[in-house]
């Protein structure tokens, strides 16, 4: 709902009587009681055609319960809703991997999750520069992706036990000797979805070789 508009009369015909009133005082004798009388008598007539002339009802705005705002659409990122899913996927994964990150005390294990935080991003960074990867991208996001932040969690759960016994211990170190074949794993998979674009830049490369080669400029022929 917006302004309302509500009546309100107008003041001019009070006003009117007061001036009506300071002129009278000026030019009649109001010592005399008959000129008090004859301005009561008047006032009445003249603030009913004062009234009649300028008190129409005039319109005033009057603020009505405010409207409320339609929530802003978010910006699409690629302009594909099913991307835009999959990169927020990717952002909360990353999320994920940060904090659990910055909760191991072992150095190199801290490190080994900080280079599979890195190639995550630039594996979802990969579908807003290429589209043509969204199915890579998605069953990478739907299969591996869990299954590294399942046993992620698994290891930053069994480090909160002070005395672990056998069990924990190989757990733990199962965990650990896994984290470097995920690494390659990711990288590997960062490097399949780039073969397309590979693709691409060599048959540029070879066009660009057969336009020297016609016109002379190829480094053989200098």
């Amino acid at each position: 709902m917006g302004e309302k508009k509500k009546q309100r009369k107008s003041v001019i015909p009070i006003y009117g009587i007061g001036v009506f009133w300071t002129l009278y005082g000026l030019l009649m004798p109001m010592y005399r009681p008959w000129h008090v009388a004859l301005l009561a008598a008047l006032t009445v007539p003249v603030y009913l055609l004062l009234s009649k002339l300028f008190n129409r009802a005039l319109p005033v705005a009057v603020p009505g319960p405010a409207e409320e705002e339609a929530p802003a659409e978010p910006v699409s990122e690629t302009g594909i809703p099913e991307h835009d899913a999959l990169l927020q996927e990717g952002r909360t994964a990353v999320k994920e991997l940060t904090r659990l990150q910055k909760r191991m005390t072992n150095p190199e294990i801290r490190a080994k999750v900080g280079r599979i935080v890195e190639l995550t991003e630039q594996i979802f960074k990969d579908l807003k520069e290429d589209p043509e990867d969204y199915k890579m991208i998605r069953r990478f996001s739907d299969y591996f992706l869990p299954t590294t932040l399942k046993l992620l969690h698994e290891y930053d759960r069994m480090s909160d036990i002070r005395v672990p016994g056998m069990n924990v211990s190989s757990t733990k170190q199962r965990i650990e000797d896994i984290l470097d074949t995920t690494i390659l794993a990711y990288e590997k998979q960062l490097d399949a979805l780039f073969a397309n674009q590979a693709l691409d830049i060599e048959t540029d490369i070879t066009v660009l070789e057969s336009l020297l080669k016609q016109e002379g400029l190829a480094s053989s022929d200098f």
